[in-house]
């Protein structure tokens, strides 16, 4: 945890020291220096929007997505304006609401020239800007309601009535950005903060200091100092290598408002001040991809859900990488969101949807050359195998470290999600809505050791595949670490040292993984000076229909199956019924259960639990038994301070 904070701190320190230095040789002094004259400069230019429609008559992909988005906009002519409306502390979705009728509505009048679209985006910001205020104190709905109308004052500029460009100017400097000018004031917290707020917030006034510069030019500059001194915050942990700590849902909010500003830096001021090169951000990109199986489920650790979707932000990130096969999996993303398109099915789409258009590659997306075995350091660190890049069906296994002290985290050091032949076997149920459970008192955002936060089911340890020593929670103040890895072709494996996270129940827990052949993972925990009896529990959650015989569980779904088989201590699987969880204000999980095993610790306090798991049908083969010890071979005398960890075969013949 000490070596994490250093290293973040030092990450800021450098990143600070970046950006008080002159952008790319310009007198820093006057952050208006280079400000293009008219509109639009956010994002794109005069010529974008030719260049858009000319390319989309000539890429069948990109001019789906274009009808996607003008059926999107035609639809919205019917609709009422948005209204103030608050859902508990929030008026986030009218924000976000806001924001994508504004992009759809003003991408589709650039690219058609129908003047009622114009129209209609004018009505939506009007309606708006005439709220009384844009909810401050949860100022994540102030960001995204500047966002939203700074690009569509931007983009519709000269299609905007006089009088309308006026009250929407006077909205964006009033509602949006004089609030967030006061660092002292409650609501403004965030601009410290080392978390999704910080890009968030910064994110979305930025582009509207960058919309009305020209006529408020000293409350732009005011803004934009503020957001070049605090946004060091939101980007240093990605470092050092793109693990978002929390988790692949909050990369994609966090990261597409760290796009937006950026990218409309660029546009505006020919300068992003060195914001990309922070450490680990552009390496992001390619780090999301690593938290995306071949089923196109997300490895969602923290408040994440399983769907990922459509990412637009990765299309700006091949486009400044000029490293188109970071899109493979985004293209399979847009072909299905045009499939439910086509036969009427639709589906939520991402308020960012209109970006991809602006954002299209230049060249179609390669097929994907990246690391298989994978680690990526960092609070929340990650370990990922997965048999191939182009198989829908392989096998893809990623577990992680981490600490439940980290923001939007779970008790859920230790877990992990597998795939194989088209099936996620092993899941994580995911975040709960918030207001669900703050309307009914829980205390969601305090994350202290005795805190309601951890009695929700889906935040603590007891529906996380991991180990729970005692029935007792994780400790909050404990952070796990991936002490071993390797990406030998051979056999690799990572090992995670759970041993902070059960401070006071272990001495000493290791946790590896390791993948044999092409179909088949062990699991394997090491579990030193537990106390005499205590009672050890093995889960694993999952959505299949499961059988249990004994030592033996097998696992079908979709006419698939895979086989666990606890190969010690001796003793039997268990299943779990997680649909319904144990409290009032816990939400319903229909169709999950978990295989659970279940050790209690002898005497001398030492424990190891083994489980093999195989997809596909079982083949046959002598009986097996665990020879090594992840702790030996990590502590060896022999082995050599930080060369990679070799074992002996894992496996014996009995």
């Amino acid at each position: 945890m000490i070596q994490t904070r250093c290293r973040t701190l030092c990450s800021a320190l450098v990143l600070g020291l970046s950006l008080a230095a002159p952008a790319q040789g310009r007198d820093a002094a006057d952050l208006l220096a280079g400000l293009r004259p008219g509109h639009p400069r956010l994002l794109v230019d005069g010529g974008t929007w030719a260049e858009v429609a000319k390319r989309g008559r000539a890429d069948p992909r990109l001019g789906a997505l274009l009808r996607v988005v003008g059926s999107d906009a035609r639809r919205l002519l019917d609709q009422p304006v948005l209204e103030y409306r608050k859902v508990g502390r929030r008026l986030l979705a009218v924000s976000r609401a806001a924001l994508q009728r504004t992009l759809t509505l003003s991408l589709a009048y650039r690219v058609t020239g129908e003047e009622a679209f114009a129209r209609r985006a004018e009505a939506e910001m009007l309606g708006v800007a005439a709220f009384s205020d844009w909810n401050p104190s949860h100022f994540l709905d102030v960001a995204e309601m500047t966002a939203a109308l700074a690009l569509g004052y931007d983009w519709l500029h000269d299609a905007l009535r006089p009088e309308a460009r006026a009250i929407i100017r006077q909205a964006i400097v009033e509602k949006g950005l004089r609030p967030g000018l006061d660092p002292a004031a409650p609501h403004n917290g965030w601009q410290a903060r080392e978390n999704n707020w910080n890009q968030v917030c910064f994110g979305g006034l930025t582009l509207g200091a960058l919309a009305v510069a020209d006529e408020e030019p000293a409350l732009a500059r005011q803004l934009l100092a503020r957001a070049r001194a605090g946004i060091v915050h939101g980007l240093a942990p990605y470092a050092p290598d793109g693990v978002y700590p929390e988790g692949p849902g909050y990369w994609s909010y966090g990261t597409s408002y760290q796009v937006l500003m950026i990218a409309a830096l660029q546009s505006a001021l020919a300068t992003d001040w060195g914001l990309a090169a922070s450490p680990g951000f552009l390496e992001s990109a390619a780090a999301f991809l690593q938290t995306t199986g071949p089923t196109g489920l997300l490895f969602n650790f923290a408040d994440c859900r399983e769907q990922g979707g459509l990412q637009p932000a990765l299309f700006w990130f091949a486009r400044r990488l000029r490293d188109p096969s970071l899109l493979p999996a985004q293209e399979r993303a847009l072909d299905a969101l045009l499939a439910r398109v086509e036969d009427g099915s639709g589906g939520e789409t991402s308020r960012f949807l209109p970006l991809a258009a602006i954002w299209w590659p230049e060249v179609r997306a390669a097929v994907t050359h990246r690391p298989r075995f994978w680690m990526g350091r960092g609070p929340n660190p990650i370990a990922v195998f997965r048999g191939s890049w182009t198989d829908p069906g392989a096998l893809y296994l990623a577990l992680k470290g981490g600490s439940a002290d980290l923001n939007h985290a779970h008790m859920d050091a230790g877990t992990f999600v597998l795939e194989a032949e088209g099936v996620r076997w092993a899941r994580d149920l995911g975040m709960q809505d918030y207001e669900s459970l703050e309307a009914k008192g829980i205390d969601l955002w305090n994350r202290r050791q005795d805190s309601q936060r951890w009695q929700v089911f889906r935040l603590n340890n007891h529906s996380h595949n991991t180990l729970t020593i005692d029935g007792q929670l994780h400790r909050v103040d404990g952070a796990a670490r991936i002490v071993a890895f390797s990406d030998a072709e051979t056999s690799p494996f990572a090992v995670v040292d759970l041993s902070a996270v059960f401070t006071g129940q272990a001495r000493r827990v290791l946790r590896g993984f390791r993948l044999l052949g092409d179909r088949t993972v062990l699991v394997q925990d090491e579990l030193g000076g537990l106390k005499p009896g205590a009672s050890v529990r093995w889960a694993m959650l999952t959505g299949a229909d499961v059988v249990v015989d004994g030592g033996r569980a097998t696992l079908r779904e979709n006419g698939r199956m895979l086989v666990a088989r606890l190969l010690t201590p001796a003793g039997g699987f268990a299943l779990v019924a997680a649909e319904t969880p144990p409290a009032s204000f816990d939400a319903p999980n229909p169709g999950k259960r978990i295989l659970t095993a279940t050790a209690s610790a002898p005497e001398d306090g030492q424990l190891r639990i083994a489980v093999l798991l195989t997809a596909g049908p079982e083949p046959v083969s002598p009986q097996l038994e665990p020879v090594d010890e992840w702790d030996r071979a990590i502590h060896s005398p022999r082995r050599r301070r930080g060369a990679p960890l070799q074992f002996s075969s894992t496996y014996r013949r009995r």
